[in-house]
């Protein structure tokens, strides 16, 4: 069988300014289809001998170079298998050449040695290619970068190797130059082409404040850029890296396949067996009986069955990759196309993720104005990474607001924080949960900020509301248009589980078009909602983006995680992350497993056919060795290259297409 894709060495993290787009494997610089090419060369030069008439000498030792050339690497690896109590059926078709070799039919074995070496050949290049495709990704990195030095002289610069820039340092991207790593724009004004990464047509204006990723092309203007992940970590390698893990997982029903796999082949075996001797004891000759048992255990090998999982999800994978979402296995990929029920989390997913303060209102009696509330809300706030926090630090510097700092900070997902500013506790958070049952001023004034679509944010002083924020998010462009494909795809509308107020919600809801809302839920609720959806016999998938939504990532079906805005802990616990940002690739990645399941059924339909009818043609006729060598083996490339067709550029469009009916 082919090498996975972690077999073979990454490329370097960078490469020339010059390099192609993607690189491509090169044929030779495949061991497999060098030993290919060797038996292939060797059989042609001793065929024509033979059919000449020339000493058995010259052909002999040029077709057994060739059982040599193209035998030698799956025998080795069929006996490490077997030392390994495992039967493999590669090994299984050096044993059926070697079988024909013995009852002198040396050239229809060295033509199945041929034929077997070209179909490992054809499945390692694919295999390889499906690498390339995302591996080259990496060759849009440029090897250096333009860094300005932070030694106070102005103006100072130096180039450095990508791969040595630092978080925190500053890079001058010039025009027409790739930018070198991941970061937001400090300075300059300028378009970038980033279909590489985004798939966008056309280039995006960037302006100050605004993130450019790796590997993308800026247009006329000249940018300061500071760096804001690791080369390892910027969003080309996270794709890379993800891939190739996840190439090292086997789906379900692969396993399946290679448990039935063992047991077949050990009945084929057997049956090689019976189909050798049960002729011979009725008095068939013996060369007839050994080659009808040859043909037969080669015509029943279930190579072709073998490869129809993998290479469908693989591609898959791979292709999603391409298009910012990154599954962490087989088995996710797998399992994405057997869900049928979502729920969707509020702020981050269906919203943007970048909330912005709407209203500061001081509490009567509370001593300070509006400038003193947001200061001691932004300074608790600080170290928080959760939206609603971002927003309100971002206000008070919006502000010209200077933020003491906070100590004993701590934070409590779905109710708030707390931490000591100016010597005073502050706690900034939910109302409700901050003063649960209390009547004060502060109800009527979060119970207004809600009614009009916006997160109430209380503030409290050493146990006293002294302020209350209003907060509001701006919905995705194309959550609508997401909730409606996740609708058709699943068969059921998806549901809103979210830690934010009812109203808010539900307004946020409407706006949509779902129905079923859970509001005001903590995380463990979250989870109380995963499992009661899942207990009513649905498959659930579970899209969000911050801490509160990590223990329902975990608990569900499937989880995918919102890349960009969420917390580290969310993109751990889930099994899929959409690193652009994009709400819409969500229904695309379900309805791309679908099609990859949908692969994986037909190539099973298609290895059984070719098994079935050529196995009745050995048994019932007599069926020419190389024309079973012939159906065996193109079988096993046709199942490898139906799979790879989700490689395709088309194939993410049509799962596009399909997800939008």
């Amino acid at each position: 069988m082919p090498p996975t894709l972690t077999e073979r060495p990454a490329p370097a993290a960078t490469a020339p300014p010059d390099a192609a787009p993607r690189r491509r494997t090169r044929l030779l610089a495949l061991p497999e289809v060098r030993w290919a090419a060797a038996a292939t060369v060797l059989f042609l030069l001793a065929l024509p001998l033979q059919l000449t008439g020339a000493p058995a000498w010259t052909w002999g030792v040029l077709y057994a170079l060739a059982y040599l050339a193209g035998g030698w690497e799956p025998a080795l690896a069929g006996l490490r298998a077997l030392r390994e109590r495992t039967l493999d059926v590669d090994l299984l078709m050096i044993v059926a050449a070697l079988g024909a070799a013995a009852v002198g039919q040396v050239m229809d074995g060295a033509l199945l040695i041929v034929i077997f070496a070209t179909s490992g050949a054809l499945e390692a290049l694919a295999t390889a290619r499906t690498a390339d495709s995302v591996r080259g990704l990496l060759d849009l990195a440029p090897a250096t970068a333009t860094r300005l030095r932070a030694d106070g002289a102005d103006g100072a610069e130096e180039t450095v190797p990508t791969a040595d820039l630092a978080v925190g340092d500053t890079v001058l991207v010039r025009p027409g130059e790739r930018i070198g790593a991941d970061g937001r724009v400090l300075n300059g004004a300028s378009e970038v082409d980033q279909a590489t990464i985004t798939g966008e047509p056309l280039p995006v204006a960037k302006e100050p404040g605004d993130e450019v990723f790796a590997g993308t092309l800026n247009g006329t203007g000249a940018l300061r850029v500071e760096v804001e992940r690791d080369a390892s970590d910027s969003v080309i390698a996270r794709i890379v890296q993800m891939v190739e893990e996840a190439s090292e997982t086997k789906a379900p029903t692969q396993l399946f396949i290679e448990k039935v796999e063992q047991r077949y082949s050990v009945g084929m075996v057997v049956a090689t067996l019976a189909v050798f001797a049960v002729p011979l004891a009725f008095g068939a000759a013996l060369t007839d009986s050994l080659l009808r048992a040859m043909t037969f255990m080669i015509v029943a090998s279930p190579c072709a069955v073998v490869l129809a999982t993998m290479p469908p999800l693989l591609s898959a994978i791979a292709n999603a990759g391409r298009h910012g979402v990154l599954v962490k296995s087989a088995v996710v990929m797998e399992r994405l196309g057997q869900v049928d029920a979502v729920a969707l989390d509020k702020t981050g997913t269906l919203t943007e993720g970048t909330p912005r303060v709407t209203d500061v209102r001081p509490l009567p009696g509370s001593g300070g104005g509006e400038a003193e509330l947001l200061v001691l809300a932004a300074a608790a706030e600080h170290p928080s990474e959760h939206p609603l926090a971002r927003a309100v630090v971002d206000a008070a510097r919006a502000r010209g607001l200077a933020l003491p700092v906070a100590e004993d900070f701590t934070s409590t997902p779905g109710v708030g924080v707390t931490a000591t500013v100016d010597g005073r506790k502050i706690a900034v958070g939910v109302p409700a949960r901050l003063l649960s049952g209390a009547e004060d001023a502060h109800t009527a004034v979060a119970a207004d900020l809600e009614d009009g679509g916006r997160t109430a944010v209380l503030v409290v002083a050493d146990g006293a509301p002294v302020g209350v924020l209003g907060i509001a998010d701006r919905l995705r462009p194309d959550a609508t248009a997401t909730v409606a494909s996740l609708t058709a795809l699943t068969g059921h509308a998806p549901t809103l589980v979210t830690g934010d107020n009812p109203r808010a919600a539900a307004r946020l809801a409407a706006e949509v078009g779902i129905t079923d809302v859970r509001a005001g839920l903590l995380p463990q609720d979250k989870v109380a909602a995963v499992r009661e959806l899942e207990q009513a016999g649905r498959r659930l998938l579970v899209v969000g983006d911050g801490v509160n939504d990590a223990p329902a990532l975990a608990a569900a079906h499937t989880g995918i995680a919102m890349g960009r805005a969420g917390s580290d802990l969310a993109l751990e616990t889930a099994d899929a992350v959409i690193v652009r940002d994009e709400l819409a690739t969500v229904p695309a990645v379900v309805a791309l497993s679908r099609r990859a399941r949908r692969l994986v059924v037909q190539n099973l339909v298609i290895a059984g056919v070719f098994i079935s009818v050529l196995v009745v043609w050995d048994l019932a006729g007599t069926l020419p060795l190389p024309l079973g060598v012939l159906g065996h083996e193109g079988s096993t490339v046709i199942v490898a290259l139906n799979g790879l067709r989700l490689l395709r550029e088309s194939a993410w469009t049509r799962a596009r297409e399909e997800s939008l009916r």
